[in-house]
C-alpha cells in the first residue's frame, strides 16, 4: 500500500516505514548519537514516542490524520545504536476517530514502549 500521509517526516529522527497495509504499519528506527541525553548512552523518550506516533499515523493513513491524545508505556529504555521495530494497528475504527495500538521492539525483541494513540481524520488539514 502506497504512503498518503506525513510524506516530509524525517526518517533520520522518527524512522522509515517498512510495511504499510490497511490498518496496519511497521515502521523501523536505529537511534543514533544525536539522540543521547546522558553519559550512558541514553536516548531521549521523545524519539521513541516519536516513533510510535508516525507508525500511527502512517496505519491510519490518511492525508489529515493527526494525534489527539496518547496513553503510553514506556516498558524498557532505549540506548544509542538500539534498532527499533513499531507495529502499528487500529483496534478502534469509529469513522473518522480511530484507536491504533502500538508496540516497540529493540533489536532483541524486547518491548520498550506500548501505548493507545487516538487518531482523527480531519475534513481538511488542520491548517487550512
Amino acid at each position: 500500500m502506497e504512503q498518503r500521509t506525513h510524506l516530509l517526516t524525517s526518517r533520520e529522527f522518527v524512522g522509515e516505514p517498512v510495511k504499510i497495509e490497511e490498518g496496519y504499519a511497521e515502521v523501523k528506527l536505529k537511534t543514533r548519537e544525536g539522540m543521547r541525553v546522558d553519559e550512558y548512552d541514553l536516548v531521549h523518550g521523545g524519539f521513541t514516542f516519536g516513533l510510535a506516533d508516525y507508525a500511527a499515523m502512517l496505519a491510519v493513513n490518511e492525508p489529515t490524520v493527526v494525534l489527539g491524545k496518547a496513553e503510553v508505556k514506556f516498558t524498557k529504555p532505549v540506548k544509542v545504536g538500539d534498532e527499533l521495530l513499531a507495529k502499528a494497528k487500529i483496534v478502534e475504527d469509529q469513522g473518522r476517530k480511530k484507536v491504533v495500538f502500538v508496540e516497540i521492539f529493540n533489536q532483541k525483541g524486547e518491548k520498550v514502549l506500548e501505548g493507545n494513540f487516538y487518531c482523527y481524520v480531519l475534513e481538511k488539514h488542520v491548517l487550512e
